[in-house]
């Protein structure tokens, strides 16, 4: 395969990012995965990687640019109670900051940057996005409706939410098919949570799949983090394979 860190300019600066595609000319069919709030590092390349081995052009970017260079942390750190705490001091004030008017305008940035190169294939892509990514892609899809035409979400937070701009509200825009894999216990997209979401997509008229993975915690997909469920991840890579089968296919 062929990887590559990449620049991408943006309304607000220069985004830093991971580029990966099969060997060869192509054209690839594209995919934008939206990392988690730790951003790039070794588990997000390994996913883009595993990806694009089933023949996609896979753009992950750093979400969180404006509080500098992947990696933003050191997850080595997060083991400990202090790490920890360290860690997400340095990203929870990104990610609060990072609002919808941002997220749709980097997501722009993040399409257009795809569609300029010559190995992905025209058309829409399909985004896929973790814990923070998940809310991120729906929002981007929500606002790039001809440009992205599925997205999957694993763990999922603040789906829904008591703000104007919640995800929940801007479904109505989205003409795609969505997946949502959501943690089971999870404080940030629990049961009610879950049951409005789906509520507001069935008043859209939304193609979409919601499925609750038993006994995962938030952030069961992160090999690297206190959170990793070897059986919802597991599971992930099967939802998300047989999503991008049947939406966006590969060449074979």
């Amino acid at each position: 395969m062929e990887k590559t860190t990449v620049d991408i300019t943006t309304e607000d600066g220069v985004a830093d990012a991971y580029l990966v595609r099969p060997e060869g000319d192509g054209p690839f069919p594209g995919v934008l995965l939206f990392p988690d709030a730790f951003s790039l590092r070794p588990r997000i390349y390994e996913m883009a990687d595993r990806i694009a081995g089933r023949g996609y052009a896979v753009l992950a970017p750093n979400l969180l640019y404006r509080g500098g260079r992947a990696p933003l942390v050191d997850m080595a750190a997060a083991g400990t109670p202090e790490g920890r705490d360290a860690v997400f001091g340095k990203v929870m004030p990104l990610v609060l900051g990072l609002d919808t008017d941002k997220i749709t305008r980097d997501a722009r940035a993040y399409l257009d940057f795809l569609a300029a190169q010559d190995a992905v294939a025209d058309g829409p892509v399909v985004a896929t996005g973790y814990c923070m990514g998940g809310t991120n892609a729906v929002k981007a899809m929500a606002a790039h409706p001809d440009r992205i035409k599925g997205v999957t979400s694993f763990h999922g937070g603040r789906l829904v939410t008591d703000q104007p701009d919640s995800p929940h509200l801007r479904v109505g825009a989205v003409t795609g098919e969505l997946y949502f894999a959501h943690a089971d216990q999870d404080h940030s997209m629990n049961a009610e949570h879950i049951a409005t979401l789906e509520a507001a997509l069935d008043a859209a008229g939304v193609k979409y799949t919601s499925e609750v993975y038993e006994g995962a915690p938030h952030g069961f997909t992160m090999t690297d983090t206190a959170a990793y469920q070897e059986a919802g991840e597991k599971r992930h890579w099967v939802k998300l394979f047989d999503f991008l089968d049947r939406v966006h296919p590969a060449v074979s």
